[in-house]
C-alpha cells in the first residue's frame, strides 16, 4: 500500500491564532484521565513483558496484563472514586466476555466508556475495510447492549489506524477520535465522510508506558511531569483554551508501589477545582462541537 506524502487531513495552524473560547464554568483548561482496560487472547503476542524477548504461548505478558484486572483496577478505581473525580474507561470488547464485573464499578459511577477494540490482541492496520467495519461495528451495538449508550469516542488497540480508519469512523457513527495527537487542543479532521474531532490523547508523553517502559522513567520522574505539565498547561490556558490529558493502564498504575501517584497528583489538581473543568473526552467533544467559533475549516 502507497501513502500520499501530504497530510491534508487537517490543516496547519498555530494555538496562538486561533479564536478563544472557554470550557463550561469559564475554565479555561480541560482535564481528563483515559483508564486503558485490556483483554488479550491467550497463546497470542500481548505485547512485551519487559524482561526478556517474548516467546510463545506469551504466558508472562498475559499473566502481567491479567493482574491489573484482577487486581490493579480496583486500586485505581479507588483513587478516582475517593476524590470524586470521572474517568473515561478505554475498554476491549473481550472485557465484557472475559471479566465483565471489573467494569460495573465505572458504569454506577457514570463514567465514559470509549470503544477500544475488540481485543487487544489485533491492529486495525492489519485489517481490509470490510474487517475494520466489523470490528468498529461490533463495539458500537455491543457497548449499548451493556451500557445503554453506544460510543461516542475511539481509541484503536495499540493506536493502531489503517489508511481508511478515519472515513469508518464517521461512517459507523463515532463523533471523535483519540488516535491522532497533534494538538493541545480538539481539532477537525477531514475524512471523505464529513469531518470527525481528534480529541487530544497523551499518545506518546503522559501515558504509562512509553515513560515508564520504553523511556525508563522513574516512578518519581513520571510523577513530577504529570504535575509539572498541569502546571504548565494551567497558565498557558488564561491565553488559549487547552485540553490536559493522562493516560494509564491498569496493569502498570494499579501496581501498589505506583497507585500513590494517581492519588498525589489528583490531589494537586483538585486544588485548582476552581480554574478547570474535570472531564471526560466525550463531553470535551461534545462542548467543541457546538462552538460557533470552532468550524471545521478545510477538513470537508
Amino acid at each position: 500500500m502507497t501513502f500520499d506524502t501530504k497530510n491534508d487531513r487537517y490543516p496547519f495552524s498555530q494555538i496562538t491564532a486561533r479564536p478563544t473560547y472557554e470550557w463550561p464554568n469559564g475554565a479555561r483548561l480541560a482535564v481528563y484521565f483515559a483508564l486503558n482496560v485490556e483483554a488479550f487472547e491467550f497463546g497470542r503476542n500481548p505485547g512485551p513483558d519487559f524482561t526478556t524477548m517474548p516467546a510463545a504461548p506469551f504466558h508472562r505478558g498475559f499473566a502481567y496484563r491479567d493482574y491489573g484486572n484482577r487486581v490493579g483496577i480496583t486500586r485505581i478505581h479507588n483513587a478516582f472514586a475517593e476524590q470524586d473525580n470521572p474517568l473515561a474507561v478505554l475498554a476491549n470488547l473481550s472485557v465484557y466476555d472475559a471479566c465483565p464485573e471489573i467494569l460495573v464499578p465505572f458504569r454506577e459511577r457514570g463514567d465514559e466508556f470509549v470503544g477500544h477494540g475488540r481485543t487487544n490482541s489485533e491492529r486495525q492496520l492489519d485489517m481490509t475495510p470490510e474487517q475494520e467495519r466489523e470490528v468498529l461495528v461490533a463495539v458500537r451495538d455491543r457497548m449499548l447492549q451493556e451500557e445503554g449508550t453506544r460510543p461516542q469516542g475511539w481509541l484503536g488497540p495499540f493506536i493502531s489506524q489503517s489508511a481508511h480508519t478515519p472515513e469508518l469512523l464517521v461512517e459507523t457513527g463515532y463523533s471523535y477520535m483519540l488516535d491522532w495527537w497533534f494538538d493541545d487542543q480538539p481539532q477537525y479532521f477531514r475524512t471523505d465522510n464529513g469531518p470527525i474531532l481528534a480529541v487530544p490523547y497523551p499518545s506518546m508523553e503522559m501515558n504509562d508506558i512509553p515513560a515508564l517502559i520504553n523511556r525508563g522513567m522513574s516512578d518519581r520522574d513520571f510523577e513530577a511531569m504529570l504535575i509539572a505539565a498541569f502546571d504548565q498547561q494551567l497558565r498557558e490556558s488564561e491565553h488559549a483554551p487547552q485540553v490536559y490529558a493522562v493516560s494509564i493502564h491498569t496493569f502498570l498504575m494499579g501496581q501498589p508501589h505506583r497507585v500513590g501517584i494517581l492519588h498525589r497528583v489528583l490531589e494537586h489538581i483538585n486544588r485548582h477545582q476552581d480554574e478547570i473543568w474535570f472531564t471526560t473526552p466525550g463531553a470535551i467533544a461534545e462542548h467543541v462541537l457546538q462552538l460557533p467559533e470552532v468550524q471545521p475549516t478545510g477538513t470537508t
